[in-house]
């Protein structure tokens, strides 16, 4: 089975209660947190090539091993879709994990990883956890439900995205040099720069998140897959922000992702020529 379709209209109105769902999503990620935690920075931890190239390591098997096995416990009906493993079930409901976003740093022994986990509700992401135990924070949302963040203190508190309404005074995140080079799209990266207050390379989950707290106002990346994004949606939409393709479609299979502070977001897309 391939991932469920994406939808065309991501902040439709939802009709069903999500908080069991949500609370389920919390444990999850306590769960991953456990498993990730354990192995991190170990010496002897062991790492291999997956077919694309890229790094896979035994946390990363081990924790999305974690979550399936309680989502078989708890969701037994649900669909699951995770890097690792790939998509096991079928229906209205899919679960998208990314259990270590950030494998190079993970086992370089940088703290700036996340365990990703969405729950997809057709075709739309509902809600989403992003979980950053090395450094003491997590964030969720769910729809209807609001965007909120733990920090490192254990305060707990909800988020929004900036009001920052010129692009003179945005700040903005990109995956890396090399990422937009591949695309083609250098050149558009340059006249981003130049048309922005600040910007710089965060990578990876953690500039998603800075963009929910109202840090950032633009983040961008190409190459990325269903696993990698939709957690951030249902936390982005309810901070006040808006999520797309480079393109400006509402889906997670378009291998590209643009998050602003929802007020710049046409603006943006425009500098990319969408």
């Amino acid at each position: 089975m391939t991932p469920l379709p994406s939808a065309t209209d991501w902040t439709a109105p939802f009709e069903g209660d999500l908080t069991d769902d949500l609370a389920l999503a919390l444990r999850l990620a306590d769960a991953a947190d456990g498993v990730a935690m354990e192995l991190f920075d170990a010496p002897d931890l062991d790492v291999r090539t997956k077919a694309d190239a890229t790094h896979v390591t035994e946390a990363d098997l081990a924790t999305e091993r974690a979550i399936r096995d309680l989502l078989a416990a708890e969701r037994p009906a649900d669909g699951v879709f995770g890097e690792e493993f790939g998509t096991t079930g079928d229906g209205s409901r899919q679960w998208i994990i990314d259990p270590i976003d950030g494998t190079a740093n993970y086992l370089k022994g940088i703290p700036m990883w996340a365990t990703l986990i969405a729950l997809v509700v057709d075709g739309v992401p509902r809600v989403g956890v992003v979980s950053q135990p090395a450094i003491s924070r997590r964030w969720w949302g769910a729809t209807g439900a609001g965007a909120w963040t733990r920090t490192a203190d254990g305060e707990t508190r909800r988020i929004r995205t900036s009001d920052v309404a010129s692009l003179s005074d945005a700040s903005i995140s990109f995956q890396s040099i090399a990422q937009w080079d591949a695309e083609g799209r250098a050149d558009d990266l340059l006249r981003l720069s130049r048309a922005v207050w600040r910007d710089r390379g965060y990578g990876d989950a953690w500039p998603y998140m800075l963009l929910a707290e109202g840090r950032l106002e633009f983040v961008a990346e190409f190459g990325v897959r269903e696993y990698d994004i939709a957690a951030h949606v249902p936390i982005i939409l309810e901070a006040g922000g808006r999520f797309t393709d480079i393109h400006g479609a509402e889906r997670l299979d378009a291998l590209s992702s643009l998050a602003t502070n929802g007020i710049l977001h046409d603006e943006f897309l425009g500098m990319l020529g969408a």
